[in-house]
């Protein structure tokens, strides 16, 4: 793959990283706010949220760069940087609901999850896909375009 393929994901990847730059801010900004000192992990419920907020959203970051390169390089970039753009969006608004309060984080808790599910639905695709292609020859997403109607007879 060239370097003009991967581009697109590599700039959601680096928006990404910023984000988690940005969360990471929020608990150390919490931290002077609500003054709570490290190592201490706990403090008022609203030191609490964003700390848990910033932590779920840490935890789950290396599971979606993994499956936005993996959807990308094997399935299809457009779709892999759509679902990760999406998925971006509602981990912000997770973390900013999760600040807000407990109940605030569901909704975008559940979208997010959903981006990041057919994140990982894509790539496990893309990967079959070109195992069957590489070791048995057939070509399973063009076969599926097709039967879609998405591609001409060939």
């Amino acid at each position: 793959m060239m370097l003009e393929q991967v581009v697109l994901l590599a700039a959601v990847t680096v928006l990404g990283l910023l984000e988690q730059a940005y969360f990471s801010l929020q608990v150390i900004y919490a931290r002077r706010k609500y003054s709570v000192s490290p190592p201490a992990t706990t403090g008022p419920p609203e030191f609490d949220r964003i700390f848990r907020a910033q932590a779920n959203c840490s935890e789950y970051f290396p599971l979606f760069v993994f499956s936005l390169w993996l959807a990308g390089v094997f399935f299809s970039q457009a779709l892999a940087v759509l679902f990760g753009l999406l998925y971006l969006y509602g981990r912000y608004q997770y973390f900013r609901g999760y600040a807000a309060s407990a109940q605030g984080r569901l909704e975008p808790l559940y979208f997010s999850a959903k981006m990041l599910w057919a994140l990982i639905a894509l790539a496990g695709l893309g990967v079959v896909c070109t195992l069957t292609q590489v070791y048995l020859g057939l070509d399973l997403l063009h076969s599926f375009s097709h039967a879609l109607g998405l591609t001409e007879h060939t």
